[in-house]
């Protein structure tokens, strides 16, 4: 049976720190064109939350950031870049309910403006700074600048970059039965955090059909929040994925909170299925009901303790003691999102405080780096939900702790490696691509530590071909990749010895070109046509090889290969430690199988691959395969 995964709402765990001082900053406050305060003098570690405040015309604004030497050029690494405004409700006095919160990872200047074009805003002084030198590039020489520049722009994408844009909603605020706000609009990444207050509510998804009732799958819910103070310090946090409708409501039947209007909406449409006639409907429902066990679908907080299994529906305080606190990450979080404290400290550390990155970026590169967070992000998916499974899933208590917490760093530091092709893209405003849906081949452990293994293998793989490939034109990448690239291999061989191998069987990793990264990764895990923003790699066909199972020293002699090709005149070629290409012969057997024999120099994983003629390099691979890449184990020493 498959493991299938169609990510719907990928929920990150955006817990607080005690590390660091917390700044806030008012946007637009008093409908003054101002950052309040103008600057901001901030350490590593500190965080920084924009606050945003209504204006008379027009009523909402942008924020991104931008060099001091070129005003009007958007530098996206670490802030806000989008095109969309901060909407902000009715109350001309109170900041919106949505704000955008980043964290400091170097101590370098960093510009900020607000893109809003209507009465050109920066240019007319709406700037900010963090870390502003007090001589030379100063706060009062950019604000000067920002005067004489060109119409605002913002990367393309329109979506949040660099940092979390997250919107309360007050769970029955006052006593009433009501979220407030109860009608949100939400960009892809956005974070929706719902505050719980008396007495006793909860949030829970639902259809438009049917309200006041959960969905049959795949939706989420906070559970009952019992509480009796507020703020109470329970929230429930779930991330937007897509644009989609997301309908909620409270499943409180003791004076009918749903039916009597107690529900909500992020991104409905103004027109047919609105929240108006979505409250409509959720007066004519039956009693409410609730999902048996929570939380489910998003991250449930108190007082800063993650509860990531509850018995039930009810929240039961004793839940909430350290050893419910393993699991940081419920679900993948978007391509972008800022790496949460708690996350890094799993880690080991955040991403470099600098790239070193050049004024430009090769077209290669960039598409070698949307390859690398494509890879990352079926990585991510794998391990973020083989990991949920060891700690409060099926597999609890199948490994040793100190493996279960292995296979957790491996996931945060996954998150980590993600970023440098995700900041790195930001910086060069690429755009992001969109998360694919999966389906793995996982019905147990054994089956989640081989799909882990050979994702990670192919990701070194293809970090051994960016760095050849991007040495000459774009050589700062070589830093971040290699440094990427130890930390994968210790992965896999901690890995391998799960599999009762060796840690290193080979002297060197194996190198496969990216257009064979990207056609077994296509053709092993994704939904057809799932992918929003295909990769311009051409796909390769599939190629299936079976063999007898081999142990220790045993040597694998000889394979059976299943393909789809026409050619007769095939061979296999064998890609080893970096440097070996090897060609045998493929005795055709019938007309889509035959049989090859395995050259008896070679150790570890391998990847073979169905090829019309012998001689190529691993480079050029690609330009004679029939069929594959497809992984095998040889030996070990």
């Amino acid at each position: 049976m498959a493991w299938v995964s169609v990510i719907s709402f990928a929920v990150a765990c955006f817990v607080s720190s005690a590390a660091g001082a917390s700044f806030q900053v008012q946007v637009g406050e008093n409908a003054t064109l101002t950052f309040d305060p103008l600057t901001i003098t901030a350490a590593v570690g500190d965080t920084v939350t924009y606050n945003f405040h209504p204006k008379v015309e027009p009523p909402n604004f942008k924020l991104s950031q931008t060099l001091i030497d070129h005003a009007r050029t958007i530098l996206s690494h670490n802030l806000l870049s989008k095109t969309r405004a901060i909407p902000l409700l009715g109350d001309l006095t109170a900041a919106s309910p949505t704000t955008w919160t980043i964290t400091i990872n170097d101590t370098k200047p960093v510009w900020v403006y607000c893109g809003q074009t209507t009465g050109n805003h920066c240019q007319n002084g709406m700037v900010h700074a963090i870390n502003a030198p007090t001589t030379g590039n100063t706060i009062d020489a950019f604000k000067a600048a920002a005067k004489s520049a060109s119409t605002s722009s913002s990367p393309p994408g329109g979506l949040p970059i660099g940092g979390l844009r997250k919107t309360s909603v007050q769970v029955g605020p006052g006593g009433n039965l009501t979220y407030s706000p109860n009608n949100i609009t939400a960009l892809v990444g956005e974070v929706i955090e719902f505050a719980f207050n008396p007495k006793n509510h909860s949030v829970v998804q639902s259809s438009f059909q049917d309200p006041c009732h959960p969905l049959a799958a795949g939706g989420f819910s906070s559970g009952f929040l019992p509480t009796a103070v507020s703020p109470s310090g329970a929230t429930f946090q779930i991330v937007i994925n897509d644009t989609k409708p997301v309908w909620f409501y409270c499943a409180q039947t003791a004076k009918n909170h749903c039916q009597s209007g107690m529900v909500g909406s992020v991104n409905a449409p103004t027109s047919g299925n609105t929240l108006e006639a979505f409250i409509g409907l959720a007066a004519k429902a039956s009693g409410s009901t609730i999902e048996p066990n929570a939380p489910l679908g998003g991250i449930l907080t108190v007082n800063g303790t993650v509860v990531t299994a509850d018995i039930g529906n009810v929240f039961d305080p004793s839940n909430t003691s350290s050893t419910n606190t393993n699991t940081t990450v419920s679900n993948v979080p978007p391509p972008g999102s800022s790496i949460p404290p708690n996350v890094a400290s799993m880690a080991g550390g955040y991403q470099p405080s600098s790239y070193n990155w050049a004024p430009s970026i090769s077209d290669t590169a960039t598409e070698l780096l949307e390859l690398i967070n494509f890879l990352d992000n079926v990585l991510l998916e794998v391990l973020v939900n083989g990991h949920n499974n060891l700690t409060t899933g099926g597999w609890s208590h199948l490994y040793p702790d100190t493996i279960t917490g292995t296979i957790g760093s491996m996931m945060a530091q996954a998150l980590v490696h993600r970023a440098t092709a995700t900041d790195s893209l930001s910086h060069y405003s690429k755009k992001l691509n969109g998360l694919c849906s999966y389906s793995f081949p996982i019905s147990g452990a054994e089956d989640f530590v081989h799909v882990a293994l050979t994702l990670t293998l192919l990701e070194v793989a293809l970090f051994l071909d960016v760095i050849s490939v991007v040495s000459a034109s774009d050589p700062w990448l070589i830093g971040p990749i290699s440094s990427t690239l130890g930390s994968k291999s210790r992965m896999a061989g901690m890995v391998n010895m799960m599999q009762n191998h060796i840690p290193a069987a080979a002297p060197r990793e194996v190198m496969l070109p990216a257009p064979l990264v990207y056609s077994y990764v296509l053709n092993h895990y994704i939904v057809p046509n799932s992918c929003p923003d295909p990769l311009p790699y051409t796909s390769i066909p599939p190629l299936t090889v079976t063999s007898a199972p081999v142990s220790g020293t045993q040597r694998l002699t000889s394979v059976t290969v299943t393909f789809d090709a026409s050619s007769k005149n095939l061979s296999m070629a064998w890609v080893g430690p970096w440097g070996t290409v090897e060609y045998t012969p493929v005795t055709v057997t019938s007309n889509t199988q035959g049989t090859a024999s395995v050259p008896g120099d070679l150790s570890g994983h391998v990847w073979g691959v169905l090829v019309n003629s012998t001689g190529a390099s691993a480079q050029d691979l690609p330009t004679i395969t029939v069929a594959g890449p497809e992984l095998v184990w040889v030996t070990q020493p």
